[in-house]
């Protein structure tokens, strides 16, 4: 039986308001993407595809065209059930690791789940997992600037962990990271795929993209090519 359906999108297209007129960015995108994938998106600066992911993590929207995530309609959603799916359904990892400086990576991981109203000690006890499955969990309380850039990535994975999604939407993740770190940070998304999360990674890199299963290349606001990847690294 083949996997759900996770993300459909039909007809999207997506502009920006300029001073010379609506500037189109993403322009009829057509894209199914199953339940379980570990899907690339790749493309040049400029082709789009940076813009995708804000549509598909629900941190903009689109100007036309249909977002369905879990078959529910995006477009329909008020800010609270925007808010509540974006908590819930999804976890970001960004280049920048965006972790607070001054709180202990424990509670790094813990802080999304205080906006669920997941109580303390609960918080905590998941947090310490997710330290423990990304290796980190003997410096649960040391700050972001006592461990190395591949540490804290490794902490933004295990923050975009703790509320349990089923996708998680990782742009540029390995960009700050030399070729070594990379690859183990790469190791771990292939692992959480393994365990059935499904992730969407944007990236330039064909050393990244290798990772994953299906490669999609934007290019001037559109798909231009969308294929299983040749001689996918299995770590």
């Amino acid at each position: 039986m083949s996997a759900a359906a996770l993300i459909q999108i039909t007809g999207l297209h997506k502009s920006y308001n300029t001073a010379a007129g609506p500037f189109p960015v993403l322009k009829a995108v057509n894209l199914t993407i199953c339940a379980g994938e570990f899907v690339a998106i790749m493309g040049p600066s400029g082709s789009g595809k940076s813009t995708f992911m804000n549509v598909l993590g629900c941190l903009d929207s689109a100007s036309d065209g249909e977002y369905l995530l879990t078959g529910r309609s995006v477009a329909q959603l008020d800010k609270d059930e925007l808010a509540l799916l974006r908590n819930r359904t999804l976890g970001f990892v960004f280049q920048g690791f965006n972790l607070l400086q001054r709180m202990s990576l424990l509670d790094n991981v813990a802080l999304p789940l205080i906006y669920c109203g997941v109580p303390r000690d609960e918080r905590h006890a998941r947090a310490l997992e997710l330290l423990h499955k990304v290796g980190l969990a003997d410096k649960a309380h040391s700050l972001p600037n006592q461990i190395s850039g591949g540490q804290q990535q490794r902490v933004a994975i295990a923050r975009a962990l703790v509320n349990r999604p089923s996708l998680i939407l990782a742009d540029e993740p390995t960009g700050n990271l030399d070729s070594h770190t990379s690859t183990e940070i790469m190791a771990l998304f292939a692992a959480l795929n393994r365990d059935g999360i499904t992730i969407v990674l944007v990236t330039h890199e064909d050393d990244v993209a290798r990772y994953a299963q299906r490669q999609i290349h934007f290019h001037d606001g559109k798909i231009v090519s969308d294929h299983p990847t040749p001689q996918q690294v299995m770590p």
